[in-house]
Formats: structure tokens, C-alpha cells, sequence
């Protein structure tokens, strides 16, 4: 069998395997095919790539003959030989027309970011490990672009006191900004819609803002939920209380699926102290704020809000290790001893993580967003 790499295309960094784990696929008697200059922008040569037992190929090459295409895009696919599996994370639920595509031109699709989040498919989850990432890169990002210092300084010529930090949401992404911005000396709070986070908060020093009637999150398989309109309304008041003695705030709130929650607007915006920063790195799916632009620094009454859903990708090389280490630990439950593949549907992450397969759509959630004229 044969495991095929394509090179990703600006703005795109990462690379889906890096020289380490191609090395563990040809131990497991898979072949693996890089194209030439794939890991360039993450620091991996073609010379690492081949030492580790790799060809390097043309994308021709590797789209025309590969059983497994990995892109961690779904734009850098193109056209692969029907049958072949490809897999990368593709935010289908966003995309379920591209998704119908694929599943017409007979390919199989993995899409690894909707890998259920259990306790066996942890070392899978590609989510997890981009976001701690992602979490570390927003407070440094955050700090670079904040007009003052993040820790307290006592000096001759005066004292500085530390910046108030809030973060909002208190995932993979959240917790890991919370435990930066502490090691930065920020005084750091933080919201979140689900109460059994708090320890978790408080424990990396930071203080919890609760806000009671929150809705039952402990069946989103680790996700945001949507929550009451009452609830919004209280969420709103007490967020705005704290934004705007906030100088730095983190946004990370996302619903699969859907656009992400609005909990910064343009009032709170309006109350907070000029030179302030946002980073809203759910600027992808629509932002968290009012005034959110994906990739984008918006200014408004002297606050940065700068949407920034792709920081995994500006520290490459460690993103692509811990990513390439996802795939590695999710393909080992397709293939078979022999190095063949082995599509077990039986095991449910298998099941889960599989958006398309034999020509037709297999994910109930990604089947119900397409229309049903286009299934006939």
C-alpha cells in the first residue's frame, strides 16, 4: 500500500507527516511518497524525508497512484484515483457540497477533525493537539501587539501593573492560553459555558466567571453547545462587565457545525481601554466578536481585533509533528499487519471519523445538510 503526502499551498505551513513517522509507516510495511519540497515550510528537507525511507514523488505521481492522499486542506486534494482514501481535516460540515463531490468520484474521506472526542481516540485528535497550540501562539501573539507590559514591574522610575487578561473558553485552546498568560505574569479570568471547568481554571491560577443556567454540555462529546436566550442575555451582562476592565482578551468559543457565538460586541468593544487586544482565533467560523475579520487586524476606538483561526501553522515544524503523530495513531486502525488497508467500519472511530464512502455520504450530520434533490 501506498501513503501519499501532497505539499500544501500558502498560506498553508504544515505539513500531514513529517520524517519520524514515515519512518514508523515503513516499519509497518507501507510505502510512503512525499512530494518534492512538501515539508519545505515547516523545516523538513527531502533529504530527512528519504532518510527515513520515503520516494519522493510528483503530485501527479502520488494522486494517480497513492492509496491514502493526506492534505490537512481539502483545496490542496485535487484529483486522486477513485478509490483512494483521503484524509486530512476538511470541516465538512461546512463544506458538505465538496463532501458530495468526493463521495460521487468514489473516494473514501476521513476527515480528521471530526474524530469522536473519547478517551481512546485522544491521541488522534487532531483538534486537541492544533489547539494547545493555538492557545500558546494567541497570549504571545497577544502580548507582541499589546502597547504595554503583560507582568507587573516595580522600577525607580515607577511600578506597572500586570494586564488584566480574560479568556473566553476554557477548551484545549483556553486552558493552554490561561497557563501562558500566567507564566507571562498577566491576572488572567476566565469564561466558560460549562461549570465542571472551573477546577480546571482555578487550578492554573486563574479566577472563574460563572454565570448560572448554563445548558448541559456533558453529551458534546467535549464541545460548546448552543445555550438559552435568557442565558445569553446574562452571559452578555457579565462578560461586558469584565471586557471592559480587560486589556487583553482571548476568544476561543466554537459550535461544530455552526457560526461561532457572538460574546464580544461592539459596545463592550467600545468600553474597553484604547490599545487594548483581541485575538479571536474562531475567526474562521465567523469570530466571536462584532467586529471580527478572518485574518484580519480590525482597529476600532484604539482595540486591535485580530482574527486568527491559523496559529497551529506559524509554529510548523512542532505542528506537524504532534498532527503527522494524529495520523500515524489513526491509520494504524485501517491498516492491516500486513501493511494493506483495512477499512474496519466495525470500530467506531473508524465509523465516526468517515465522511464518505462506496459513493454515498456516510455521515448522518453531513447527509442532513445537503439537499435532498441533489441525492436522487
Amino acid at each position: 500500500m501506498i501513503i501519499g503526502v501532497l505539499k500544501e499551498q500558502a498560506p498553508e505551513t504544515r505539513v500531514s507527516l513529517v520524517p519520524e513517522v514515515v519512518a514508523a509507516f515503513v516499519k509497518m510495511n507501507v510505502a510512503v511518497w512525499v512530494e518534492q519540497g512538501a515539508g519545505d515550510t515547516a523545516f523538513y528537507s527531502d533529504q530527512l524525508f528519504i532518510s527515513s525511507g520515503a520516494l519522493i514523488k510528483t503530485a501527479q505521481e502520488i494522486r494517480s497512484s497513492a492509496d491514502i492522499v493526506l492534505t490537512i486542506q481539502a483545496s490542496n486534494v485535487g484529483e486522486v484515483k477513485p478509490g483512494a482514501v483521503v484524509m486530512g481535516v476538511y470541516q465538512p460540515l461546512f463544506c458538505p457540497g465538496q463532501m458530495q463531490k468526493w463521495a460521487g468520484k468514489g473516494y473514501t474521506v476521513f476527515s480528521l477533525d471530526t474524530i469522536p472526542r473519547t478517551t481512546r481516540a485522544q491521541s488522534m485528535d487532531v483538534l486537541s493537539s492544533q489547539a494547545n497550540i493555538a492557545g500558546y501562539k494567541a497570549v504571545l501573539l497577544a502580548a507582541s501587539s499589546y502597547s504595554r507590559y503583560f507582568p507587573m514591574f516595580m522600577t525607580a522610575a515607577g511600578s506597572i501593573p500586570p494586564a488584566k487578561v480574560m479568556i473566553l473558553g476554557a477548551g484545549v485552546a483556553g486552558l493552554q492560553a490561561i497557563a501562558t498568560a500566567k507564566r507571562l505574569g498577566g491576572v488572567v479570568e476566565v469564561f466558560d459555558t460549562r461549570p465542571a471547568v472551573k477546577e480546571e481554571v482555578m487550578s492554573l491560577g486563574a479566577k472563574f466567571i460563572e454565570v448560572e443556567g448554563a445548558a448541559d454540555a456533558s453529551k458534546a462529546g467535549g464541545y460548546a453547545v448552543e445555550q438559552s436566550e435568557d442565558f445569553q442575555r446574562k452571559q452578555r451582562e457579565k462578560i461586558h462587565e469584565h471586557a471592559r476592565k480587560s486589556d487583553i482578551i482571548i476568544t476561543t468559543a466554537q459550535i461544530p457545525g455552526k457560526k461561532a457565538p457572538i460574546l464580544i460586541t461592539k459596545a463592550m468593544i467600545e468600553d474597553m481601554r484604547p490599545g487594548s487586544i483581541i485575538v479571536d482565533i474562531a475567526s474562521v467560523t465567523g469570530g466571536n466578536t462584532d467586529l471580527t475579520e478572518n485574518d484580519k487586524t480590525v482597529m476600532h476606538n484604539g482595540v486591535s481585533i485580530i482574527g486568527n483561526s491559523a496559529l497551529a501553522a506559524t509554529t510548523p515544524a512542532d505542528a506537524s509533528k504532534l498532527y503527522s503523530k494524529n495520523v500515524l495513531n489513526f491509520t494504524k486502525l485501517i491498516i492491516d499487519k500486513e501493511g494493506g488497508l483495512n477499512l474496519n467500519f466495525a470500530d467506531d472511530i473508524v465509523k465516526g471519523t468517515c465522511i464518505a464512502h462506496d459513493k454515498n455520504i456516510v455521515n448522518d450530520r453531513v447527509l442532513s445538510l445537503i439537499p435532498q434533490q441533489t441525492l436522487a
